[in-house]
């Protein structure tokens, strides 16, 4: 083990040396702040690769380890990673610079504290998934809303100071009961430290108070129906760049907290709360399904498509089996990687028309056939086609669910079939027909700028739909392990039950 600073607290931390340098800058130097924040999450980027490199897919237990004294007593500075939170460091720091890259001609104002605030929110997403202590990890969960809060709010649409405010204070209501929560976790197991309270076995009437605390927050970050409401206005609001982190990294942390608070620490009472997370579940893929292909508006109906998508990362997960743990994850990755693209879709057509009404464009194909092929990438990527990532991690969650109750995968697939509908039928409104609108007989294909953004993201859509084991791999061993424990411990609970 590790003492002090290491790869992860660089991974973790450069950004804010980005931010600081940007901050030393005149204002009215906007190359150089996009420019520094390029390069500053390349080097991030290129540190997490380095730390991929170097993980251990066949140790179940946390690596990179990095602890000292911190708060006194018995909160510490602890970071580290395992199987399950190793991916999401890598998506965070592949998708930030394109972030960058996608906000270069679309941000003018303010370009100097826009940039800033992207920086210090990777740092906080990143801490999120090393953090292996309560308190440390609170701070950052809570953390990212601050600068989220500025990107929708300063640089989003007209309704951008609404949206910002419900995106804040939905996010935060729930966080404070989890807070409350880890404080009782605290005053019982006399430690904040993550990997000791893994082991922490919590009497079974605390554990139903706890994992409720725990839900009010993760339901809310994912989001579960009903608290979704605010991710649509959020989405439709913030700038392109917002989107793609909103959609990609934000939303994960509720499926990323399932899977390192809710089941592992509370077994018995996730066992319980099983039934009803699967009826929220099925009730989000079908019900956002049919308001998505209500939609006029091109990015409120991709932020339904998250919302349904992340209804079957709770089915799998709560599934309790290695196949729906896996397909949980590896659903989160790949809506990851295919909602960012799809929003990076939206801004290049917006960029261009500011509108994002889907009845103002129609036969988008004649002008702009490489962007047509990309977006239909993303698209069928949306569907689940097999040969696309989003078809590994929808088979693997529903195989997980018809081992475990057949009634919730019969009603899930119905989701399959909706997503079908309304995502081709929005890339058959946009791409396809005649050419007849005025203001698009001059629009311009993809520059050089997008396709440099977009080429990754259609590569690993691809690549992921054929060969998913380099992610399926690193998380395996640690799925394995957090399934087994679960078992034993309804096993050691039943015994104590007969007895």
């Amino acid at each position: 083990m590790n003492t002090g600073f290491g790869i992860l607290s660089l991974v973790t931390f450069f950004p804010l040396l980005g931010a600081l340098a940007i901050a030393a800058q005149n204002r009215e130097a906007k190359g150089n702040a996009r420019w520094i924040a390029l390069y500053t999450t390349l080097f991030t980027f290129g540190a997490s690769l380095y730390i991929w490199v170097h993980f251990e897919p066949g140790n179940a237990g946390f690596q990179f380890v990095e602890e000292m004294d911190w708060l006194g007593g018995s909160i510490r500075y602890k970071m580290g990673v395992d199987g399950i939170s190793m991916l999401f460091v890598i998506l965070t720091t592949f998708l930030m610079p394109l972030c960058i890259l996608a906000s270069w001609q679309a941000i003018e104002e303010r370009v100097k504290e826009y940039m800033i605030a992207f920086l210090v929110l990777e740092t906080l997403m990143i801490g999120v998934f090393c953090a292996l202590d309560l308190v440390l990890f609170y701070l950052f969960f809570e953390g990212g809303l601050i600068p989220m809060f500025l990107i929708i709010g300063v640089w989003g649409g007209k309704r951008r100071v609404y949206a910002s405010f419900k995106f804040f204070l939905y996010t935060l209501l729930g966080s404070v009961l989890m807070l409350l929560a880890m404080m009782a976790m605290y005053w019982h197991a006399g430690t904040t430290d993550i990997p000791t309270l893994l082991t922490h076995k919590f009497p079974a009437d605390m554990q139903w108070w706890l994992w409720l605390a725990f839900f009010a927050s993760f339901a809310v970050k994912m989001p579960m129906w009903p608290v979704h409401t605010w991710l649509p206005d959020a989405h439709v609001e913030a700038p392109t760049a917002g989107s793609v982190i909103l959609a990609a990294i934000l939303l994960k942390m509720g499926g990323y907290g399932f899977l390192r608070f809710s089941l592992p620490m509370f077994p018995l009472a996730s066992q319980e709360f099983a039934p009803f997370v699967f009826t929220l579940s099925v009730v989000a893929i079908i019900y956002t399904s049919l308001v998505a292909l209500a939609q006029e508006d091109v990015k409120k109906l991709i932020a339904y498509s998250s919302v349904a998508h992340m209804g079957f990362v709770t089915m799998g997960i709560f599934t309790f089996t290695v196949q729906g743990v896996d397909g949980a994850i590896f659903q989160m990755l790949s809506h990851g990687i295919v909602s960012a693209a799809l929003f990076l879709c939206v801004g290049v057509v917006y960029d261009r028309m500011h509108t994002r009404e889907i009845a103002a464009y129609e036969g988008l194909v004649n002008r702009m056939p490489v962007y047509a092929v990309c977006f239909m990438v993303f698209t069928l990527a949306n569907v689940g086609l097999p040969g696309t990532s989003g078809f590994i991690g929808e088979f693997l969650t529903l195989l997980g669910a018809f081992r475990v109750n057949t009634w919730v995968a019969f009603l899930a697939t119905f989701g399959v079939i909706l997503s079908a509908a309304y995502a081709l039928w929005l890339y058959r409104r946009m791409m396809y027909g005649t050419l007849e609108k005025p203001s698009l007989k001059s629009i311009t294909d993809l520059g050089y700028r997008e396709v440099l953004v977009l080429a990754p993201l259609v590569l690993l859509t691809i690549f992921f739909g054929f060969y998913p084991a380099p992610l399926l791999d690193v998380t395996a061993v640690s799925v394995k392990k957090l399934v087994s424990n679960y078992e034993a411990a309804l096993k050691a609970a039943s015994v104590l039950n007969v007895r």
